[in-house]
């Protein structure tokens, strides 16, 4: 019998909450403190579960719960600071995406990991989403090259609007939503990244005059692969095809169905980021009369995990790398090098240049 992993988590916000829920109802984690800027949220969060411990710094914390983890579920601009610390403190790290601000940040995480021998597990939730390894699956008999469209635009107010704010003090929606989405093409195409290009508009007065809320990238892949992906944040977005998944091959394509039809979830709800409803299989074969040969195939995804359910697996996997010491090499490779091609595409809209990798 395995003793269990206690672990603290970082980060109180949406994600946070989720990946705390998750340790407390595994067998395999305990759940021995919270941590937040916020006091509020951390209080009612340690309420509903059970009266967790509640700490206002990381040094408090590890002196008293003295954890085998740490979860970093903060803003971006904090990832790589409790990384290095957890890892310099002998723990293992759960963090969610992007990994870092810089390729070289990252990859200074992934040394010292590799230096304290401990794992470092990144929160790519899509890995881990039964009807997205099965859009890459479908994606991978589609020929080669491959035409991949997806964005996630996001009208938001409110608590949404200012959460999107504080992200863009440091990181634009193309860089801290581009990580999962160029990841998934990344997997689709099996190619190299070769270039990138990226525009970009600052719809609001509200963010800093050098950070922009909407932009979109371009990104071609050495098998002659191309990917575009989109996204904006803000009161301002339409509502109108925010939810774009689609992958286009010589045999055909597949999409992912919107989420409830018409939009009707919303941009803003969490949950609608990952949902599918369907994947629409299209294939490209034609009869001798110009007619299609085989009918389009709707393969239904309605009884797919939610964020919860999503963010138990993550941990789940995140325990399997523990307890069995999983080789993390590829996982710590394909991290960098999607954090790479969003940083790039960050670069092409401040400079107006295409990046070369």
């Amino acid at each position: 019998m395995h003793d269990a992993v206690k672990v603290i988590v970082i980060g109180c916000g949406n994600m946070g909450a989720a990946h705390a829920r998750a340790y407390q109802l595994s067998d395999g984690f305990e759940l021995v403190g919270l941590m937040a800027r916020g006091p509020e949220r951390r209080h009612q969060l340690a309420l509903e579960l059970g009266g967790i411990a509640q700490f206002d710094n990381l040094d408090d914390a590890l002196k008293a719960a003295q954890p085998d983890a740490l979860a970093v579920c903060t803003y971006p601009d904090t990832h790589v600071a409790f990384a290095l610390k957890g890892l310099d403190a002998g723990l293992h790290i759960f963090m969610e995406k992007p990994i870092a601000l810089t390729v070289e940040q990252a990859r200074k995480v992934v040394e010292r990991a590799k230096q304290k021998q401990k794992k470092v597990v990144v929160g790519y939730i899509l890995r881990h989403h039964p009807s997205w390894i099965k859009f890459i699956e479908v994606a991978h008999t589609l020929g080669s090259p491959l035409v991949m469209r997806m964005n996630l635009n996001q009208q938001s107010a409110g608590a949404e609007w200012m959460t999107h704010k504080r992200i863009m003090d440091t990181m634009s929606p193309i860089v801290d939503c581009g990580v999962h989405y160029v990841d998934v093409m990344c997997q689709m195409t099996r190619s190299r990244p070769v270039r990138v290009s990226a525009i970009g508009a600052r719809l609001t007065d509200e963010i800093d005059q050098d950070m922009y809320n909407y932009g979109q990238l371009q990104v071609v892949f050495e098998d002659k692969s191309v990917g575009w992906y989109e996204a904006g944040w803000g009161p301002m977005m339409s509502e109108t095809a925010f939810f774009v998944k689609d992958v286009v091959g010589p045999k055909g394509c597949v999409s992912i169905v919107e989420p409830e039809a018409n939009g009707q979830a919303g941009s803003s709800d969490i949950d609608s980021h990952t949902k599918t409803n369907a994947l629409l299989k299209h294939a490209a074969d034609v009869n001798s009369d110009g007619s299609f040969a085989k009918q389009d195939v709707l393969i239904s995804t309605r009884d797919e995990p939610d964020l919860q359910e999503l963010c138990n697996r993550e941990q789940a996997y995140f325990l399997k790398t523990i307890r069995e010491d999983l080789d993390l090499s590829e996982h710590w490779d394909d991290a960098i090098n999607s954090l790479h091609i969003v940083l790039a595409a960050d670069e092409s809209v401040r400079t107006g240049q295409v990046v070369q990798l």
